[in-house]
Protein backbone atom coordinates (compact mmCIF):
# COMPACT_ATOMS: atom_id res chain seq x y z
CA UNK A 1 0.00 0.00 0.00
CA UNK A 2 1.02 3.24 -0.88
CA UNK A 3 2.19 5.83 1.50
CA UNK A 4 0.50 9.26 1.68
CA UNK A 5 2.84 12.37 1.59
CA UNK A 6 2.84 14.57 4.28
CA UNK A 7 1.72 17.73 3.35
CA UNK A 8 4.55 20.62 4.56
CA UNK A 9 4.17 23.62 5.85
CA UNK A 10 3.32 26.78 3.93
CA UNK A 11 4.36 29.01 6.57
CA UNK A 12 7.82 27.28 7.79
CA UNK A 13 9.46 26.57 4.82
CA UNK A 14 10.85 22.46 4.83
CA UNK A 15 8.32 21.35 7.61
CA UNK A 16 5.75 19.36 7.19
CA UNK A 17 1.95 20.58 8.79
CA UNK A 18 2.04 19.46 11.91
CA UNK A 19 -1.56 20.98 12.94
CA UNK A 20 -0.22 23.55 15.33
CA UNK A 21 -3.51 25.77 14.39
CA UNK A 22 -6.50 24.59 16.36
CA UNK A 23 -9.15 23.03 13.89
CA UNK A 24 -6.95 22.81 11.21
CA UNK A 25 -6.71 19.60 8.79
CA UNK A 26 -3.80 20.83 6.96
CA UNK A 27 -2.56 23.79 5.01
CA UNK A 28 -5.71 24.51 2.99
CA UNK A 29 -7.36 24.92 6.30
CA UNK A 30 -5.24 26.51 8.76
CA UNK A 31 -5.59 29.81 10.03
CA UNK A 32 -2.41 30.90 10.58
CA UNK A 33 -1.01 30.61 7.13
CA UNK A 34 -4.87 32.12 6.26
CA UNK A 35 -3.27 35.20 7.96
CA UNK A 36 0.19 34.96 6.30
CA UNK A 37 -1.33 35.64 2.81
CA UNK A 38 -3.34 38.21 3.87
CA UNK A 39 -0.86 40.39 5.35
CA UNK A 40 1.73 41.82 3.06
CA UNK A 41 4.75 42.18 5.11
CA UNK A 42 4.23 38.70 6.88
CA UNK A 43 3.99 37.27 3.19
CA UNK A 44 7.03 39.33 2.18
CA UNK A 45 9.04 37.71 4.91
CA UNK A 46 8.13 34.27 4.09
CA UNK A 47 9.03 35.30 0.46
CA UNK A 48 12.19 36.07 1.71
CA UNK A 49 12.59 32.88 4.08
CA UNK A 50 11.77 30.27 1.39
CA UNK A 51 14.47 32.23 -1.01
CA UNK A 52 16.97 31.93 1.48
CA UNK A 53 15.98 28.23 2.07
CA UNK A 54 16.04 27.37 -1.42
CA UNK A 55 19.39 28.84 -1.64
Amino acid sequence: MAQRPDPKCPVRPGDTCSLCYPGATGPQDCGLVWLVRQDPELSAELARLRSETAS
